[in-house]
């Protein structure tokens, strides 16, 4: 592997807002990140499917019982990653939303968020839909 001296000239830069929302919206798989503030432990921080909701600027993954479902509910708030790599290269992009967290009961809402074709991956009962607010939205890029 080259060193960084040795590799061509690398720069990080910005990825505007509306970039990132729309890398939001084409991306299925991302990682939430929870630290309840009561809790004496590292962060959760778990793989998700996910649907970007255009029309309420927000995450929306489905949840089981287990230590994410309550750290989201304890907490409160929460941030989200999703990144492309080329390994080839060495180049990629992320972006991080942090926003409120909210199990979504109303039926209304739920058949309406079941039209974006949210599909779990993993096995077992997810009866809980969660949306995580895109209240701020951050994205970076590294090119060489």
């Amino acid at each position: 592997m080259p060193s960084a001296q040795s590799r061509a000239t690398v720069w990080l830069e910005e990825v505007e807002r509306d970039e990132c929302v729309e890398l939001l919206a084409l991306t299925r798989f991302g990682r939430v990140a929870v630290s309840p503030p009561d809790w004496h432990t590292p962060p959760v921080i778990r793989p998700v499917t996910y649907v970007f909701d255009r029309g309420s600027q927000s995450i929306v993954f489905r949840s089981g019982q287990g230590s994410k479902f309550t750290a989201l509910l304890l907490s409160g708030m929460a941030a989200f990653e999703i990144d492309g790599i080329e390994s080839a290269n060495e180049t990629g992009w992320s972006v991080i939303v942090q926003g409120p967290i909210e199990e979504i009961k109303d039926t209304a809402e739920i058949h309406r968020l079941e039209r974006l074709e949210l599909h779990p991956w993993a096995p077992g009962e997810k009866p809980h839909w969660i949306r995580i607010r895109a209240n701020v939205v951050s994205g970076r890029r590294i090119l060489s």
